[in-house]
């Protein structure tokens, strides 16, 4: 696996202070993307056990909430067994982090059945997130005032409680607002 960036200060994709990274590789090309140059699986820097410990020490300090998977796609098969790895270790290392994960695989008619690569390596690398935001980021939808997402369609979902359930779960009201629709801290 190859990443585009490693963000040690990040407060646009999740609460709080996080550490996010932008893993190369995604097969969506959605109209509009943010991040295209992210699109090849070869751009970037070589994912690594150093680049694993540069992660984990980013997360160490008590202000940081937790680490945001984002690309290109987390969720490309070519990605997840290296994020397994990543998110294993922050998992032991840190389990009062969070962690969240932004894919344009639909969490309920992709991930969930194990339709994207693997499905044991799909279900392990959900097994370790928090909070998934899922579905293309559609240009039409495009809404600048929802929180934590780009455009109306996509979902932010408990992934442990969805898990439970078997099928998708939202994660609370609260997450769903809009930015002008209620107080920021209340996350």
């Amino acid at each position: 696996m190859n990443y585009a960036l490693i963000r040690k200060y990040d407060i646009a994709n999740g609460p709080g202070i996080r550490v996010t990274i932008f893993v190369s590789g995604c097969r969506h090309h959605c109209k509009g993307c943010f991040n295209p140059e992210t699109w090849s699986f070869s751009y970037g820097k070589p994912f690594t056990d150093e680049t694993i410990e540069e992660i984990l020490s980013a997360l160490r300090h008590d202000y940081i909430a937790g680490l945001s998977l984002l690309g290109g796609e987390p969720f490309e098969p070519e990605n997840q067994a290296a994020l397994v790895k990543l998110t294993s270790r922050v998992r032991e290392r840190y389990p009062q982090k969070n962690i969240w994960c932004y894919s344009g695989f639909t969490f309920e008619s992709q991930l969930l059945p194990g339709k994207v690569g693997d499905p044991d390596i799909c279900r392990a690398l959900l097994k370790n997130i928090d909070v998934l935001v899922d579905g293309t980021f559609k240009e039409e939808l495009k809404d600048a005032s929802l929180l934590f997402r780009g455009s109306s369609n996509q979902n932010i979902i408990d992934v442990k409680k969805s898990l439970e359930a078997g099928t998708m779960v939202l994660l609370e009201g609260k997450w769903q607002r809009t930015m002008g629709s209620g107080d920021i801290n209340e996350i």
